[in-house]
């Protein structure tokens, strides 16, 4: 199968750690862009979630469920209940 070069433009910081993370699992940088491109190309997406959002906590439904428990707890004097870790 024919070879071909593909240039990467990226932050010096973090081609150091992909380069540092593919070292410490045993493969080379050009390896794992390839085993992501075959992926994609196998499965016809990008292997992975894309967002926005930095924390799924914090998405739109998780807010609103959120502010409903804390006025149906503010509402009805609801309990709060402390877990314990110790057995």
């Amino acid at each position: 199968m024919a070879q071909t070069n593909i240039n990467i433009r990226m932050d010096e910081d973090l081609k150091r750690q992909f380069d540092e993370f593919c070292s410490n699992v045993g493969m080379s940088m050009t390896t794992a862009f390839c085993i992501f491109a075959k992926t994609v190309v196998r499965q016809q997406r990008i292997p992975f979630e894309i967002s926005t959002e930095s924390d799924p906590f914090y998405n739109p439904s998780n807010i609103a469920r959120l502010k409903k428990s804390i006025a149906q707890m503010e509402s009805t004097g609801g309990t709060i209940h402390e877990l314990n870790y110790d057995d």
